[in-house]
């Protein structure tokens, strides 16, 4: 994904000359063909993340339209003030991307994990929630970004994310991508769990019960008339996110059900438990321990539904 998100700016650096670069003592040769390009338009602003989101809204006020990139937890929570003060109070068009979200850093331990931050990060007023299923959708999700102007958090995985997508669907910051038709059950998937979505689906099928699955990649703002559909027509809902259960996708569901009265005991969250992770090991075998696996979907689904 992060190859992905550098092509995909140096691409739209072409495009919208107001576009710049901040990175956190980060991505210096993932970005060199941006540097080459654009000299003058990419900054490396150290391991300074509270003052580089700073500097990004300085920029955004000015007219230009500034990226800030690092890992998830640095450019997140360590800056939750100035992107709450400085970023969505004046309501300023910066993208801020965290790259790593999840579990994608899970062998460097707790501090690289991130499972909380679109919990926090959706409270934010005037913040807009995006995480891309794979390289294709973060492109897509970039040049929206810059088309709303508005704040914006683009949470990524690291490298070596199954593409998913065969061509470009079109993509709108708030809706939702179908993938495939079901009767049964709809599989809501956040960001880089589609392909464990697909995976589970297949299994369903296998046993009888028709599945659809949805890259529901925007958390914030969610994709009210997709959603109304889904509680409408399905046994069952189920939200999947490599995130905690806590505030989560899931979590978001539940406030725009009970605002609608939809019948929320066909909600499904399959999420993270409330606990840090210790053990060290890879992002497959964390998913493994906490239960986000295809195996996991499909034993939460034939259980709801037998």
């Amino acid at each position: 994904m992060r190859n992905a998100f550098a092509a995909a700016v140096t691409e739209l650096g072409e495009i919208h000359p107001e576009l710049v670069m901040l990175a956190g003592d980060i991505g210096n040769r993932l970005f060199d063909s941006f540097k080459d390009r654009h000299p003058s338009r990419f900054y490396n602003c150290g391991v300074a993340e509270a003052n580089m989101t700073g500097v990004a809204a300085g920029l955004a006020a000015s007219g230009l339209r500034p990226i800030t990139y690092t890992i998830t937890p640095f450019n997140t929570v360590r800056c939750l003030e100035q992107i709450r003060l400085d970023v969505c109070y004046p309501n300023l068009p910066v993208i801020i991307v965290g790259t790593g979200s999840g579990l994608s850093y899970a062998g460097l331990g707790a501090t690289h994990h991130s499972m909380e931050d679109i919990a926090i990060l959706r409270t934010l007023p005037n913040m807009h929630v995006v995480c891309p299923a794979d390289q294709t959708e973060v492109k897509l999700a970039v040049a929206d970004a810059l088309r709303i102007g508005r704040p914006t958090y683009i949470r990524l995985g690291k490298k070596g994310e199954p593409h998913v997508h065969e061509t470009a669907p079109a993509f709108t910051i708030g809706r939702g991508i179908p993938m495939r038709a079901g009767r049964d059950v709809a599989i809501l998937s956040v960001g880089n769990m589609l392909a464990v979505a697909m995976q589970a689906a297949d299994v369903l099928e296998g046993q009888g019960c028709s599945t659809e699955v949805v890259s529901m990649h925007t958390v914030k703002p969610l994709d009210e008339a997709l959603l109304e559909q889904a509680f409408a027509d399905k046994k069952l809902v189920v939200v999947l996110e490599e995130h905690a259960l806590a505030g989560g996708a899931g979590s978001a569901l539940l406030e725009w059900g009970n605002a609608r009265g939809v019948d929320l005991r066909k909600l499904v969250c399959v999420a993270g438990p409330d606990r840090f992770l210790s053990a060290c090991g890879g992002q497959t075998q964390a998913r493994i321990e906490i239960g986000l696996t295809a195996a996991d979907v499909v034993a939460r689904v034939t259980s709801r539904l037998n």
